[in-house]
């Protein structure tokens, strides 16, 4: 079976590190950010999408604000996050069963790089799926497409786990089942509205539901 998994509110709680770069980076350009509430809603989405609704789609101010974070995110930002429990031991008993993992992230591929090589568990996953540098967009049905083609998998032996709707509806795109998960950034009402296939409250839960479709 093939397991793509987003990264951040995923596999990792990447909060930490993302509010502070955002609160940097509004702050380079003279903007004040917005409440802690507001913010882990950004997480997940494009970081443009969310600057610009702050920035009143000032393109070059929202360029700023990505080039601050950016840089900030190299300094320091990508070691401030934490490993979900329960994750490790998730993804070494779907190693052991022989599934192929791999990662679809919104977070750009210059700074999701970097966290899965250090990540223990970093070398289970075959590839990573993320957006280029200049992308404004979310992206996620084409990069399960391009997994789904990469790895020559069926769809209805293909699982995509995470915890935003983005997740989901790029799932529902490329009718692949969606798993939910509970202990990210999203919520129950979310997840379910986006065509999540299950939710799960636990990262064991997910290689069960790998087991009960493989058994059909």
């Amino acid at each position: 079976m093939l397991i793509l998994f987003d990264l951040d509110g995923t596999l990792i709680d990447s909060e930490l590190g993302i509010l502070a770069g955002v609160r940097h980076s509004l702050a380079s350009v003279g903007a004040e950010a917005p409440d802690d509430a507001v913010l882990r809603s950004w997480i997940g989405p494009p970081l443009r999408v969310s600057f610009g609704e702050v920035l009143d789609g000032d393109s070059e101010r929202v360029e700023a604000a990505v080039a601050a974070y950016s840089q900030r995110f190299r300094e320091v930002g990508w070691s401030e996050h934490t490993v979900y429990a329960g994750v490790p031991e998730l993804i070494a008993t779907l190693a052991d069963a022989g599934h192929r993992l791999a990662v679809v992230t919104s977070k750009v591929r210059a700074h999701a790089e970097p966290i899965l090589a250090h990540l223990p568990f970093g070398a289970a996953f075959e590839r990573i799926y993320a957006p280029g540098p200049a992308s404004a967009h979310s992206e996620k049905a084409e990069m399960i497409a391009a997994a789904l083609a990469d790895f020559g998998h069926p769809t209805e032996e293909t699982i995509m786990v995470g915890d935003r709707r983005f997740d989901m509806e790029g799932a529902v795109a490329n009718d692949v089942r969606g798993v939910g998960v509970l202990w990210g950034f999203g919520d129950r009402e979310e997840l379910e509205a986006s065509g999540a296939w299950k939710l799960v409250q636990a990262p064991e839960e997910i290689a069960l539901l790998a087991a009960e479709v493989l058994a059909g």
